[in-house]
């Protein structure tokens, strides 16, 4: 995921970065979007919610090779695009597309010193990681959260799919419009985050219908779901530009991937605490629309800068 915004940088012009960050991020999460499909078709469901005619025959080890299949075929898949991009793939076009893909970037050392020093990228980094991480691990369960209100494991690989490529799409949208009309990041983030606090209230509300009396259908299960993954899928390359802007010349790589690994903290932390606490999922719900609100408000405090888009614009010229 790191390496989409060196990419854009490397290779694209000013008013292309952001589109090519958010195709080339995004793109990694259709592979997430296949697994919500491929999982139920391929392994039979355990927890007796598929209509699988697989399930009245599996077992143990049935489900286990299953997985295993699933697995080894991912490693082939991603051995063929490791081999051809050994073969061939250059590190830079012949011309810079920017003045900033020419400079020079700073070295290892400083560039964490830098990081770990700037509070403005703390705060970004934060508001990231924490509603991203927590999505993250809340979707790889989205089965078992969705089957105490009788959904199928099909149903919920379905609702995670659409959200999703729901997100793609959006995503890839927001990164153009931030081409065309530049230093509007944290604006487009505002809107996002605040959708997302929406809709994550909405569908934990929803799960709660005996408390909130709130209709519980399929539709308002898919809705809330999908829309929420729309705004937090979506807002990933956005995040990873205004990042890079906030640290230049910090490399990008190293920015977006410090982020990237905090996401993943998160993510490992709530799911060490779901092994303790997994009888019952409404405080996982909850999660949700806590974290898309901190976020928010981080994003609000936060006070923007175009490093990199400033060299581009001003120096050049």
């Amino acid at each position: 995921m790191n390496a989409a915004p060196f990419l854009s940088t490397t290779w694209f012009s000013p008013d292309e970065r952001a589109t090519a960050t958010a195709i080339a991020s995004l793109l990694n999460y259709l592979g997430a979007a296949g697994a919500f499909l491929v999982g139920p078709l391929v392994v039979p469901s355990p927890n007796g919610t598929s209509h699988l005619p697989l399930v009245s025959q599996s077992n143990t080890e049935h489900i286990k090779d299953r997985i295993e299949a699933v697995l080894y075929a991912e490693f082939g898949m991603v051995s063929l695009i490791f081999s051809a991009a050994l073969a061939y793939f250059p590190s830079r076009p012949p011309f810079p597309p920017s003045v900033a893909a020419a400079s020079q970037r700073l070295s290892y050392r400083r560039s964490f010193c830098r990081l770990l020093s700037n509070f403005r990228f703390l705060m970004i980094a934060l508001a990231y990681a924490i509603p991203l991480g927590v999505f993250s691990g809340w979707s790889g369960v989205l089965d078992l959260i969705l089957t105490p209100v009788h959904v199928s494991q099909v149903d919920a690989g379905w609702i995670g799919f659409w959200s999703i490529v729901g997100g793609c799409v959006v995503g890839i949208a927001m990164a153009r419009f931030a081409d065309f009309i530049r230093g509007m990041l944290k604006f487009i983030l505002l809107l996002l985050l605040s959708g997302a606090t929406l809709a994550s209230t909405w569908f934990t509300l929803t799960c709660l219908t005996s408390v909130t009396h709130l209709p519980l259908t399929t539709a308002t299960l898919y809705t809330s779901c999908i829309l929420l993954g729309i705004f937090l899928n979506s807002s990933v390359p956005i995040f990873f530009e205004l990042f890079v802007e906030t640290v230049y010349p910090v490399p990008e790589g190293i920015t977006c991937g410090v982020v990237t690994f905090l996401s993943n903290v998160f993510m490992g932390v709530l799911l060490f605490f779901l092994t303790f606490y997994h009888t019952e999922f409404s405080w996982f719900n909850w999660c949700l629309p806590g974290s898309c609100l901190l976020s928010l408000l981080l994003i609000l405090c936060f006070r923007e800068s175009y490093d990199r888009l400033y060299l581009d614009v001003v120096v050049s010229v």
